[in-house]
């Protein structure tokens, strides 16, 4: 059966501008957010999970690229999402790239996007992140001081951070910039994510390399531990990969995060193939270059995860994310040895009571 929400988007939302369509739809979240939080209350919640030291109100978040400057992140928690990871953020401001940037393929359930890390700067998202952290306290009635190892706002999802590399910095600058992120920005996250897979920074991918990401990884790990060190405890480091990666990079990738005690991989980011889509010729080419994500990407991601399981072993957190639509996907990227889930792309197909519906069923699943 197809839901009032999915038969809107087929045939009205479709024909909206993409990137107009997700400004006026995070607005309307925004504005019902005291609403949606009422509503919360009443609503079955997702079985909470522990990792990383973090209490997940639930298993499945959103990923980055939904938030890029973290202004409703409340408000989607309240849509059932556990956690919410916001960014990608970067040490400038940057306008991103050209529009049209954000483009559908509604045979595949996929989007094409080419955004370019378009967001408001490290030292706006850290100020807006405060104002944030401050009324949460308020509410709470927590003291000011050091931030809990977990979150201390009931009712508010662990807050994920997302950092890349800004367009104009160059590639010899690129670890004092995602510096410049981690001081600003780690005080007020739960985790802390470096991106180095987006395909739409020229080079961003080339950090993958081991002998780049070493250096990078390390560089961050300092500055975080530098700047949250009253916490008692590190906050948690993950980074995040592409699909495009081969299987042996992969495992290289695998082996640095074990030796340099990484808390954790997420696999994966979108992927520049275009291999496989329904969707006609015409319509790929119209999409142009970016970075593919939702259906399309699923074996894959799923491969990439599973690799990565069997070369870390149980003690490193594995994030699976790339083309999970259903709970069936969701279990099925569980089993093969994900953590947390993370979804954007079926959020924009399948509607606001989508995140609640699919947590609650991976909850009754996992009780089974």
């Amino acid at each position: 059966m197809i839901s009032p929400y999915r038969a809107l988007f087929d045939r009205v939302l479709t024909k909206v501008d993409p990137e107009k369509a997700h400004h006026a739809g995070f607005a309307g979240i925004r504005a019902a957010g005291p609403a949606l939080r009422g509503a919360a209350r009443i609503l079955p919640e997702p079985t909470a999970v522990r990792v990383m030291g973090l209490d997940f109100p639930g298993v499945l978040g959103l990923a980055a690229g939904f938030d890029k400057n973290a202004v409703g992140i409340d408000a989607l928690g309240a849509l059932g999402f556990g956690f919410v990871e916001v960014g990608t953020v970067t040490g400038e401001p940057q306008a991103g790239n050209p529009k049209p940037r954000l483009l559908r393929l509604p045979d595949d359930r996929a989007v094409v996007n080419r955004m370019g890390f378009n967001n408001d700067g490290a030292e706006v998202v850290a100020a807006r992140l405060a104002r944030r952290e401050r009324l949460l306290r308020r509410r709470a009635g927590v003291a000011g001081g050091a931030r809990s190892a977990s979150s201390p706002f009931v009712g508010s999802p662990v807050l994920g951070v997302n950092i890349g590399k800004t367009k104009v910095v160059a590639e010899e600058d690129a670890v004092a910039d995602y510096e410049k992120s981690t001081g600003l920005l780690a005080p007020y996250a739960d985790y802390l994510v470096v991106n180095v897979s987006s395909p739409n920074t020229p080079g961003l991918r080339d950090l993958q390399a081991v002998e780049k990401l070493e250096p990078l990884l390390k560089a961050v790990r300092v500055r975080a531990d530098q700047v949250t060190a009253d916490r008692g405890t590190r906050i948690p480091l993950l980074v995040k990969i592409a699909p495009d990666l081969s299987d042996e990079d992969v495992l290289a990738v695998a082996d640095l995060a074990t030796a340099l005690g990484l808390d954790g991989i997420i696999a994966t980011n979108t992927t520049i193939a275009r291999t496989g889509l329904r969707s006609s010729a015409d319509a790929i080419e119209r999409a142009g270059a970016g970075g593919l994500s939702g259906e399309p990407l699923r074996k894959r991601s799923l491969a990439v995860l599973r690799l990565l399981r069997s070369q870390v072993g149980p003690g490193t957190t594995l994030i699976g994310v790339g083309g999970i639509a259903g709970v069936e996907d969701a279990v099925e990227r569980l089993a093969a040895g994900a953590d947390l889930l993370q979804a954007y792309t079926a959020f924009i197909y399948e509607g606001p009571l989508w995140p609640r519906r699919i947590n609650a069923a991976i909850a009754k699943e996992q009780r089974r």
